[in-house]
Formats: structure tokens, sequence, C-alpha cells
């Protein structure tokens, strides 16, 4: 008796090309970001435990732990730029909120008609050339023939001149009010945007009552801000932090008054590219990294949830 056929093994579906449709798509982001993003940042890491030239080549790294962060720390010029960060950040970050909180409240609640234009204005300097802005601000600077001297000479006649940008005094103030008139656009343009979307009927119940416009600032715009607030002090926070260009392309790099404006930023870009030591210039990084992401935690406290009382109140 013949045995019975043998039933056919079903096949197993193939997988439709659709499916890594979207794998292929995203993947040239992922290999771009695995390059140029992580790739750096590991790489920055294992640098930053060793000693190294650049022009001698891989091979000649040196592994040396954690001394590099240990003379980083130690280092008088390191804390000298740290400080003269910080003081930047404070002088130059704390009044750009000052400022633009309250003229944005007022441009939202004053202005209609001519308010893009105004917000245009004030935001021009934020997307401006830093090159650009430096010749600005160097002409302006100038000891002899700068408008500000000028002015002050018409205000105190027979005054000498200041050297704002030579005489370590002047420098770091005309530095910071550089990045303050540059980066106020930018935190205007930030509330400004927070303001547009909170309910105008609140205002108008706070009139009815007859709370004042500084009771209606205080009791209604500030507490409905606090997150935009956040974003834009943690903003600030970074930036300023990582203060380079301003300072760089100011102020003379082989004049004496270079050191009192030298930022973090500033000690790193010298450390690596005229000292030739790029362990300890990542080692650096990493400790300027530490510092804003403390000095950000601690804007969070403040801001978030479980932080500080309401502004408001």
């Amino acid at each position: 008796m013949a045995a019975p056929p043998a039933e056919p093994r079903p096949r197993r579906p193939r997988r439709s090309p659709q499916r890594w449709a979207p794998y292929l798509f995203i993947a040239p982001f992922f290999a771009l970001f695995a390059v140029f993003g992580l790739f750096p940042l590991l790489f920055s890491i294992w640098l930053s435990l060793h000693q190294w030239e650049a022009a001698s080549g891989l091979a000649a790294m040196r592994w040396v732990g954690l001394e590099n962060y240990v003379f980083a720390i130690t280092d008088p010029w390191f804390r000298k730029s740290l400080w003269n960060t910080l003081w930047f950040a404070i002088v130059s970050g704390v009044p750009q909120h000052l400022v633009a909180l309250p003229l944005a409240f007022f441009i939202h609640t004053t202005l209609k008609r001519s308010r893009n234009l105004v917000v245009g204005a004030y935001f021009v300097p934020y997307i401006t050339s830093s090159v650009a802005i430096a010749l600005i601000f160097s002409t302006l600077f100038s000891k002899d023939f700068g408008v500000i001297n000028a002015l002050l000479g018409v205000l105190q006649p027979g005054s000498a001149p200041i050297d704002w940008l030579g005489d370590a005094r002047f420098a770091k103030p005309a530095v910071a009010f550089v990045v303050f008139w540059r980066y106020l656009g930018w935190n205007l343009v930030l509330y400004l945007s927070a303001l547009q979307v909170i309910d105008h009927s609140l205002y108008e119940a706070a009139t009815l009552d007859g709370a004042s416009r500084w009771q209606q600032f205080r009791h209604i715009t500030l507490p409905l801000l606090r997150p935009m607030m956040f974003f834009a002090i943690t903003l600030t926070i970074i930036g300023n932090l990582q203060l380079f260009e301003e300072p760089f392309i100011l102020i003379d790099a082989d004049s004496g008054v270079a050191s009192s404006v030298m930022t973090t930023a500033m000690f790193m870009y010298r450390m690596a590219f005229s000292d030739g030591d790029f362990g300890t210039a990542s080692a650096v990084s990493w400790l300027l990294f530490l510092v804003i992401a403390a000095l950000s935690w601690g804007n969070s406290r403040l801001f978030g949830r479980h932080g500080a009382s309401d502004v408001g109140r």
C-alpha cells in the first residue's frame, strides 16, 4: 500500500521591505550623531585621563588618570578664569532678565501696531555676527575716537578719555555690557511669547476688582511666567558659562588686559591650541560641565514644582 503524500511544509513569511523603511530613513541621523556627537563626547572623556599632544599622533597618548583634573583645580589661572566666568554670568545675565521681563510686559500690554517692529529691533543683535558686533563696539569703545568717550567729554568737559578695552578696570564692564546688549532681545522674545498665551480674561477680571498694573504683573504675570523663567534662566546659565566670542574678539590676547576677561572657555582654548595640552583642556571642559550642571540643578530647584514658594506671593 502506497504511503500518503507528505504535506508541504509551511513557508516562513518573508519580511516586507516596508518594515525596514523607517529604520533606513532614520539611519543617517544616528550615523551622523554617532560620528560627530557621541564619539567626540566619549573621546573627550577618555582624553581627559591622558596626556596627549595632537601633533604626536594617537600612539603618544599616556595614561595619567585624574592628574589632569587635579592640575586644573589647583591651577590659579583656572580658578581666575572660573571667577571671571561667574562674574560675567551674574553681571550680564541677571540684568538681562530684570530688563527683558518688564519690557516684554510693557510691549505686550501697551504696543499694538508697532509691536513686531520693536521686538525685531531688539532681536537683531542676537542674530548679528559676533565679528560685526566686535568691530562696532571696538569703534564705540575706542580711546581716542570712540563715540562713548566723545559723549563723556561733552558731559564732563576736560575729562581724560577712558581706555575701555585697554584698562582692566573697564574691560570687564565693557564686555559685560556687550553680552547684555546682545542677548537681551532673545530673552525678550521668550517672555513675550509666553505672555501671549496668558488668558486675557484674567487681566480683565483683575481690572474690575481694582488691581493696578503692578498688582496684575506681580500676582498674574509672574506666577504664570514661571515655566518660561526657568527655561530662559537655564539657557542664560548655559550660555554665559560658555562665554567665549565677545571677550576673545574684543580684547587683544597679547595685551595685559586679556587675563582680566579670560573665561573658562578661553582658558580651555588656550590650553589646547596654544599649549598643546589637549588632555587638560578636556578635563577643564568636564569641570565646566559639572559647574553648569550644578547651577542648572539649583535653578530647577528654585523654579521647579518642589522649589521655592510661588513667585506671585
